[in-house]
This record gives C-alpha cells, structure tokens and sequence, in this order.
C-alpha cells in the first residue's frame, strides 16, 4: 500500500565545528548523492522539483524566504539556476535559522516479478539548524518493505523483493555521510530498524489494518482541504455495493469517481500512487459532485450525469465506457491506495 504519511524514516547527522557553517549549497550535492544511491537500487527514477525553507530560530520561527518548484540535477547545483540563486541568497542570510531543503523522489517496488512506480515512493530532507547541526532524513511512503502490509496481510515475498535494495541503500547513505544511520519512532505502520523495518507478525502489529484506519481518512482530510467547505456534499461512506469510473489524463490514472448503488453517498477515491497530482485533479472532481448535489442529481444518477458534462482538459476524463463494479467501498479504497 502507499500512503501520504510516511510508513518510516531514518537520519544521519552531522555537526560542524567552531569556524565552519553548514550551507544549503553543501546540503544540496548532499540530496543528490542520496538520490543516485536510491537510483543505483532502482528505488528512485527521477528527482521531482523540491522547497527551500527558511525559519527564524527564535520565537514562533516564522517563514522568511521559501523557494518553490525547485529542480535537482547535475546541471542545477551551479550556474544560473532557480536552484544556485535560492541557495546563494539563503547561504548568505545572517543570524540563527532553520533552513528545511526538502525532495520527492519517484521511484518503484516490486511484486511477483512486476515494477510499480509511485510518484512519492521516498522524500529526502535536509535540515540546518542555526549552520551549526544538519539532519538528513529519508521517508518512505510504502509498505513494500514490510512483511506483513499495512492491512495486517503477509506479504513474505514482496519482502524478499524489495527489503534488501532499501538495506542497501541505507548502508551506503550511511558510508556516504560518515555517520550511522539512527532509525526513526515505531509508528502506527511500522518500526523502522538501521536496516530498514522490524519483521511484522499479526501479534505485533501495531492496529489490525493502520492504512484503512489512518490513511483512508487523511487522505480523504488532504482532498477536502483543496475546496472550499461545504454541507453541500454527498455522504463520503457507505455499507452499499458501488459503481465508479476512472480518472485519467494524459494516459495516467489518478483517482476513481463513485456513486452508491443504494443511499446517498459518492465521492472520490485518489490514487495515492500518483501523488499531489490525484489530489489536485480530486479536488476539481468534489466540485462537480458539489454541483450535481445541489441541482438534485441523486448518488444513482450521478455517474450517468457526469458523463454529460462538457470535457475538462485539467480534471481528466473518464477511462471506461461503463461504470465498474465494487461490492463495497473497501474495494474501491484498497485499489486507489495499492497500485
């Protein structure tokens, strides 16, 4: 399963000495050396645009400079790059700050011999305290390293497949960095370990199944939070077989459209798997949802009404002919969130 919240995270860190200073020019050759290891295990296949973060220290640490959009590359750490100018202007700021550089990574895991990818499979984040203290923190936001998932299911061999190209990386993170790697705090998913994650057992698991009972909900927050709020909306669960169609763009799946067979109850279900893009395109989706209910439009009707609007080049059309079929939402949920 992916998730929006990391499954676990590991860190390495460096102090500097009386005289010297940490810069974000030196953090950011940093960030790409982590990320050719990821890619060298092919856990990482592109670095997406990341952030720069500037905070003041002291008091509520208030953001002073935050660069967006930035891209992370050989070819990007000098010269006249958005990159070189947001590190220059930061490394020459003044005072004690908390500067955050933070990094996306797309990348793939395995099951039964197949490659998929997630457009958020790892993130690399640097931060400076006052120039003095740097934490490197890489996340992940898969299971694929466990050996039961995060539905409370035994997945031995996507373990076998994946677990040993992340202990890998970790190592040479490690060797890179010249310091150990310290894992981060069990959490509701999972206990990462030095090299990687504690073997599950049902016994030890944390909740029965922590994505449905964490994931599905802040996801379903995430979505919201890109709308404006409303009572205007259709019921977000329920007991009722579902019919959907899927969402695509460009050749790429984000998310499912649904409606209830019986009640009142529709939605969007994002694919976790294609990262802030499902978001962004779920959120033009509610809105038309938002639209259907107030003109009346009941969650039966809703599937056939929206296949009637006029084409929206940014929210994607539907991928099928016909609605499909769950038997539950579950399912629907479960395919949004795994693939």
């Amino acid at each position: 399963m992916i998730t929006t919240a990391p499954v676990g995270d590991w860190t390495w860190e460096q102090e500097f000495g009386e005289g010297e200073e940490a810069t974000s020019g030196g953090a950011a050759e940093k960030i790409l050396s982590v990320w050719k290891i990821l890619a060298r295990h092919a856990l990482a296949d592109s670095t997406k645009r990341g952030e720069i973060t500037v905070r003041r220290f002291a008091g509520r640490r208030e953001v002073i400079s935050d660069f967006q959009n930035l891209p992370l590359g050989d070819t990007t750490l000098s010269g006249n790059t958005a990159l070189h100018r947001a590190t220059s202007e930061v490394d020459a700021l003044s005072g004690d700050f908390l500067i955050t550089l933070r990094f996306p990574c797309p990348g793939y895991w395995t099951e039964k011999g197949h490659w998929y990818r997630a457009e958020q499979l790892f993130c690399i984040q640097v931060d400076i305290w006052k120039k003095s203290l740097v934490v490197y923190t890489v996340e992940t936001y898969s299971d694929a390293w466990l050996t039961m998932d995060t539905r409370e299911r035994e997945q031995k061999k996507v373990h076998a497949e994946n677990h040993p190209r992340l202990t890998a990386a970790l190592g040479e993170i490690s060797l890179l960095l010249g310091v150990p790697t310290t894992p981060g705090d069990p959490n509701v998913h999972a206990t990462p370990t030095s090299e990687g994650f504690e073997n599950l057992t049902p016994e030890s698991a944390a909740y029965a199944d922590s994505w449905g009972t964490f994931e599905v909900p802040e996801r379903a927050r995430l979505l919201r939070s890109r709308i404006p709020k409303s009572e205007n909306d259709y019921e977000e669960v329920t007991d009722s077989p579902v019919h959907y169609f899927s969402v695509q763009r460009d050749g790429r799946t984000f998310g499912y459209v649904w409606a209830a067979d019986i009640g009142s109850a529709a939605g969007f279900e994002p694919r976790t798997a294609a990262g802030e893009e499902a978001l962004a395109i779920g959120g033009r989706w509610l809105l038309r949802l938002r639209d259907a209910h107030s003109q009346g439009v009941s969650a039966q009707d809703l599937l056939t009404w929206l296949s009637r609007l006029a084409p929206d080049p940014e929210a994607g059309s539907f991928g099928e002919d016909t609605p499909q079929r769950f038997d539950n939402l579950d399912g629907l949920e479960e395919m949004s969130g795994r693939y």
